[in-house]
């Protein structure tokens, strides 16, 4: 089997901030991202923020669907342009692309059946199951009087206020560990922080985890990426 790359960057993109890291470096850099950001200026900045760190290949966390290593739709917080474009044409190297929450899953990954929500702009959802990651758009499905994502995202926390956010979240994930039955819940995103106690039956996501994820793509004995046969019932 081929041997893993030695210098792996690592590109979180978010829809306030497109974070950095690379392979033995200890702080992560960052840069606003917003809804004019668009691919090409993104790689522009990330080369110039990483200038001087050596990386060989690029992972890149990308905020929506992605279809075999390629964006399917422009995120919603973000500019356009994102489905089609070069990536690796761009950085010079290999790159492979995953969704967002993925990468954050498989960074805060441990073993066995594994549902990951990240609470950010909107709602992220993966699940890895016996090492295997597959990315959801559970954020998008209905809930109450719109989707989760509208009751869960940073939206909802800054117009209904935390209260009513954190009784939301405290529902939601309620709802999705019944439905989903995973032997391991981890909450990512950045405002899990924001919440006063983790639901039951949960346990809270580092930051470090979604670079933890890119730097796990390319380790080719520990992941695979395409979607697993659905897994039978638990009873």
């Amino acid at each position: 089997m081929k041997a893993s790359p030695k210098h792996v960057l690592v590109v979180d993109v978010g829809g306030t901030s497109v974070k950095i890291l690379a392979t033995g470096q200890h702080e992560r850099r960052s840069f606003p991202s917003g809804p004019k950001l668009k691919p090409k200026q993104m790689v522009s900045e990330v080369k110039k923020l990483a200038a001087d760190w050596k990386y060989d290949v690029v992972s890149i966390g990308y905020p929506g669907p992605v279809l075999r290593g390629r964006p399917i739709s422009d995120p919603y917080n973000l500019g356009r342009g994102w489905v089609g474009f070069d990536f690796e044409a761009a950085f010079g190297c290999p790159v492979k692309i995953v969704n967002d929450a993925a990468m954050q899953a498989l960074g805060s990954y441990k073993g066995g059946k594994m549902l990951f929500l990240g609470l950010g702009t909107g709602l992220g959802t993966a699940m890895v199951v016996d090492g295997i990651v597959e990315p959801m758009e559970v954020g998008h499905l209905p809930y109450k009087k719109g989707t989760y994502e509208d009751y869960v995202g940073r939206a909802a926390l800054d117009h209904r206020g935390k209260k009513k956010w954190r009784r939301d979240v405290a529902d939601v994930v309620a709802r999705l560990i019944a439905a989903l039955e995973p032997d391991d819940t981890v909450l990512g995103g950045g405002n899990v922080k924001k919440l006063d106690e983790l639901p039951p039956h949960s346990r809270e996501g580092g930051n470090a985890n979604a670079f933890r994820g890119g730097f796990r793509l390319w380790d080719q004995d520990q992941v695979l990426l395409h979607p697993p046969a659905r897994s039978k019932r638990r009873t």
